[in-house]
């Protein structure tokens, strides 16, 4: 995850979302910011390398949130910031100031 500049219409900053995984995967990110929708977005593996990426616009605040890969949940490995859950796991947890 990479936090980037923020637009200046909404106050919206833009969030990258990036992960490793092998190539081919089906890989969601859903977290408070979208309702723990997984069919709501998608990360791309542009060049067939198994580096994926989303960007996201979000407004200033906390947001918890996993990686959907293949149907399975997972914390993001580059945060290592996260929060237990009531599934009596964690998700991983990020601040958009």
């Amino acid at each position: 995850m990479n936090k980037k500049k923020q637009t200046k219409a909404t106050g919206r900053k833009r969030v990258t979302f990036r992960i490793e995984s092998e190539p081919g995967k089906k890989i969601a990110i859903a977290g408070t910011f979208n309702n723990w929708d997984v069919e709501k977005r998608f990360l791309k593996d542009k060049n067939n390398t198994g580096e994926y990426q989303a960007v996201m616009l979000l407004e200033p605040g906390t947001y918890e949130y996993k990686f959907y890969i293949d149907g399975n949940w997972s914390i993001d490995p580059q945060n290592p910031n996260f929060e237990a859950n009531s599934m009596g796991t964690v998700n991983s947890v990020m601040v958009v100031e």
